[in-house]
């Protein structure tokens, strides 16, 4: 009987299927740093992050730039939970990136481009990438791209339109880089919001700073880097599988418990907040409030903001930011409010700058 049993089992193995290899995606960064020390990069926790859910997912994943060799990023965390996640091999690919002028098209089945202030200037301006975009579009591959990675897609035309022409899509606002693009957004060729509508694409944006998704057809793109494992996840069913289970990055639950938050959840936002303070940011959390507050247009979209910072204040007591949620409350009418605050925080010890900031805001009252 063994004998007939091993050959039955020879005879099975032999007409069974091999196995599909491995999708392949194309992980784009720019390599602007790498062009001088005071030049921007791309933004590694966008990198680490995309490059966390396609790993995870069994993808085969290869790093490209348009100068080729090191590509450098824009200052980091490097105890980010994505950062510290990424395998060594994701590491030695960034100092040795394919140069974009040898790639081959069809030989990736998507493409993922980075964001970074570095991308709004070598990205669009790289000819052999926009060439090999077009032509991965002629090829059926996903296309995709977060925060300033869609500059890429600038340069790409197809049958002598613009790519993104009639398209829906997003990225990084003229909102968001009026707020946070101080150093280098005057430098920029254009703002990636303007160009896009010039080229006549449908601009699509959640408000500023929160997550947001827009997938139309096999184009994926990311309105800023809080949004980029729900693009990598798109890539992944774009490529016919089901995403992997997985434990979301801390960045991406804090995003994600504020979008409940703003939704009504407040109960079990908050208690879960309390609950699962060491996994959330309740920093980026009380960033996010203070910043739309700046940049809220009415009392209505300030409110919204206030209550993003209430819910931080629990689980962050950095003076400045409980300076900022008193000055919150008083240019809202609720001078009681802001008073309690400053009163609690002249308590304690503060800087110069930030006790001569509480006094004048205590007289202004």
């Amino acid at each position: 009987m063994r004998p007939l049993f091993a050959a039955a089992a020879l005879g099975l193995l032999l007409t069974a299927p091999a196995l599909a290899a491995p999708k392949k995606v194309l992980i784009i960064v720019s390599g602007e740093a790498s062009r001088a020390a005071d030049r921007p990069g791309f933004d590694m926790e966008e990198f680490a992050q995309a490059y966390g859910v396609l790993h995870a997912n069994g993808l085969s994943i290869e790093v490209a730039s348009p100068r080729g060799g090191e590509a450098k990023a824009d200052k980091f965390n490097p105890k980010d939970d994505a950062v510290l996640a990424l395998p060594p091999a994701a590491l030695e690919q960034l100092k040795a990136t394919r140069r974009t002028a040898d790639l081959k098209p069809g030989e990736h089945d998507a493409v993922f481009i980075v964001g970074g202030k570095g991308a709004m200037f070598d990205l669009p301006q790289d000819a052999a990438l926009a060439n090999y975009l077009a032509a991965q579009h002629a090829h059926g591959a996903v296309l995709a791209a977060v925060c300033h990675g869609p500059a890429a897609f600038a340069s790409v035309t197809v049958d002598g339109k613009p790519l993104l022409a009639g398209r829906r899509l997003t990225g990084f606002t003229n909102e968001e880089e009026t707020v946070f693009g101080k150093r280098w957004a005057k430098e920029f060729p254009w703002w990636l919001e303007t160009k896009a509508r010039e080229q006549g694409a449908q601009w699509e944006e959640a408000p500023l700073m929160l997550p947001k998704l827009v997938v139309d057809g096999r184009l994926v793109t990311g309105q800023n880097p809080f949004s980029t494992p729900q693009a990598a996840e798109a890539v992944v069913r774009l490529l016919g599988q089901v995403p992997v289970a997985r434990t979301a990055f801390k960045e991406e639950a804090s995003m994600q418990l504020v979008t409940r938050w703003l939704a009504g959840e407040r109960d079990g936002v908050a208690l879960q907040l309390a609950q699962e303070k060491a996994r959330l940011k309740p920093e980026l959390i009380a960033m996010l409030g203070h910043y739309q507050f700046e940049a809220a247009a009415d009392d209505s979209a300030r409110r919204q903001a206030l209550t993003v910072m209430d819910l931080a204040a629990p689980h962050f007591a950095h003076p400045k930011f409980r300076l900022s949620r008193a000055e919150a409350h008083a240019k809202l009418g609720e001078k009681a409010a802001a008073r309690a605050l400053l009163v609690a925080l002249q308590a304690e010890k503060l800087d110069e700058p930030t006790r001569a900031q509480l006094d004048k805001a205590l007289a202004s009252l």
